[in-house]
């Protein structure tokens, strides 16, 4: 795969209306314009945080415009979805501490100018349904399938299934994992630390999907499911490195998969360099496109690495849209075009 065109640009710059910002989700209209949306305020967990969009329009981005803010309660991790009828909806985590947060929807007729009252997705859910960082998936059979984990004494995830375009929700089985207990015997990998958070998905054929997980062990780890979802393998891990840092990835149309992540593999380790990969055999092997973020220590000028996180990514036709955290300050969007034959 050869890249053609890419174009880097800040969705907003130093007179944004907060101090911090992160966790960007992104769409794209059949115009191509996009519309973005982040947490911001003063500080990540701060109950100043709300959820803000931004809107690209003939290649300028709108200010930033405030879509969802409940007084007194903490905002995180908004994710965009646009159905095909145009409708756009947007689910978000509210509530601390990040255990007992629990997930709002709101929706929006006119391309994100406005947005219905928020609802919970699953009446009574405390620890978070739906998506938790990335993006929802369309199965072949129509069944939407969200990604989603829980963070308690340990960590865990599972799939959020709808068969009704999002009125009604199912867990999934957990991703079986074992952390450590002694009832978790057999072939199940050992994952050091708390466990495995915010997945990705993608279905390489009809009801066969796949999730790649940020982990406390180092690396990315990986499950199937072959029942669209329903059920998962045990996790086991993959050779690419993972800094205990949200990722995320996409499939184009020809199958190629399309991965942004921080190829550190230290718990907590830096949240730099930012890498773009692809692969070509259904997620087995990868290889990088292009580097996004990178910043280099000298011997005799030390530097502080900057953090360049949480990207999203998503794909249609030959092009890619990358939005991710710029130092907790600004959200960066790249427009890639790539040659695919």
């Amino acid at each position: 795969m050869k890249l053609i065109k890419q174009i880097k640009q800040f969705v907003f710059e130093e007179d944004r209306p907060f101090k911090s910002c992160h966790a960007s989700t992104v769409i794209e209209f059949p115009n191509g314009d996009l519309l973005v949306a982040y947490f911001a305020g003063s500080r990540e967990g701060n109950p100043d945080v709300a959820i803000w969009c931004s809107k690209r329009t003939n290649d300028v981005w709108s200010k930033p415009y405030k879509v969802a803010d409940e007084e007194g309660l903490v905002h995180w991790n908004p994710v965009l979805f646009r159905q095909d009828n145009g409708q756009i909806v947007l689910h978000y985590k509210v509530g601390t501490p990040i255990p007992a947060w629990y997930t709002r929807v709101v929706l929006s007729d006119d391309d994100g100018a406005t947005w219905s009252q928020p609802v919970d997705l699953v009446p009574g859910d405390i620890g978070g349904r739906g998506p938790v960082k990335n993006k929802l998936i369309v199965l072949q059979d129509g069944t939407w399938l969200a990604p989603a984990s829980i963070e308690g004494d340990v960590w865990d995830c599972f799939a959020d299934i709808s068969h009704d375009q999002g009125v009604t929700w199912s867990r999934s089985e957990l991703v079986p994992v074992n952390h450590g207990k002694e009832e978790q015997t057999g072939d199940m990998q050992l994952v050091r630390g708390k466990g495995l958070i915010q997945p990705t998905l993608w279905e390489s054929k009809p009801g066969h999907v796949h999730m790649l997980m940020r982990s406390t062990a180092g690396f990315i780890y990986r499950s199937d499911s072959s029942d669209s979802g329903r059920t998962w393998s045990p996790a086991y891990r993959t050779y690419l490195p993972n800094n205990n840092s949200g990722f995320d990835l996409a499939q184009m149309d020809d199958g190629t998969l399309v991965l942004a992540y921080n190829p550190v593999g230290m718990y907590k380790g830096p949240r730099m360099p930012l890498l773009l990969s692809i692969s070509k055999d259904n997620g087995e092997y990868w290889e990088e496109l292009v580097v996004l973020e990178a910043e280099y220590r000298s011997f005799t000028i030390p530097i502080e690495p900057g953090e360049y996180s949480y990207p999203a990514v998503i794909a249609r036709g030959n092009r890619i849209y990358v939005t991710y955290t710029w130092k907790r300050e600004r959200i960066v969007c790249w427009s890639l075009e790539v040659e695919t034959a």
